[in-house]
């Protein structure tokens, strides 16, 4: 697995990268070679977030997790993180390496997860996607009342979607041709 560091307003020592290089390593079973991850260390006040980003083979894991230590944070993230592979292992068996879910995992808490089950559709709709620029998507989103709105994009002619994020701000969802 291929690590790369990022640190906000926080400087990473070496005993912080061992450990998360120690803990990555045992979710390598899942995963092949080329797979990437992507660890983001920030401090605001006297709270630390790490979040980390694995992508394999168009499949992607994220966690974050804030707390007053990064080392706290770290291992509520990969426990984050296990809990999503343990949760859809059935669905991620067929393209993660063979017989890495029949291997114990004694090693996490994953404690309460539910059985995965097939996902149920219960609603398609089908729209007219006008050609629009992000600040009017936003607009039509929040006349529609929505927390997220997809469009085409007038700049680009490619399908995004603008959504309204936690923090009361918005983010934009556009495609990659890239499949890593």
């Amino acid at each position: 697995m291929n690590i790369t560091y990022t640190a906000r307003k926080v400087t990473l020592k070496d005993s912080f990268k061992e450990r998360v290089e120690r803990k990555l390593k045992k979710l390598d079973r899942f995963f092949s070679d080329d797979t990437t991850a992507v660890v983001i260390v920030s401090l605001e006040k006297d709270r630390q977030t790490v979040e980390i980003t694995i992508k394999s083979h168009g499949m992607t894991f994220r966690a974050e997790k804030t707390t007053p230590d990064m080392f706290d944070s770290l291992e509520a993230v990969v426990d984050m993180l296990v809990k999503q592979i343990v949760k859809n292992k059935t669905k991620l068996s067929k393209r993660t390496h063979d017989n890495a879910f029949m291997k114990e995992l004694e090693d996490y808490d994953v404690g309460e997860v539910e059985d995965s089950k097939e996902y149920k559709i219960v609603r398609n709709k089908k729209f007219y996607i006008k050609p629009m620029d992000e600040e009017e998507a936003i607009l039509q989103m929040n006349i529609l009342g929505h927390s997220f709105f997809m469009f085409r994009n007038v700049h680009t002619e490619e399908i995004n979607v603008v959504y309204r994020r936690n923090d009361g701000n918005y983010g934009l969802l556009e495609p990659d041709g890239d499949i890593e």
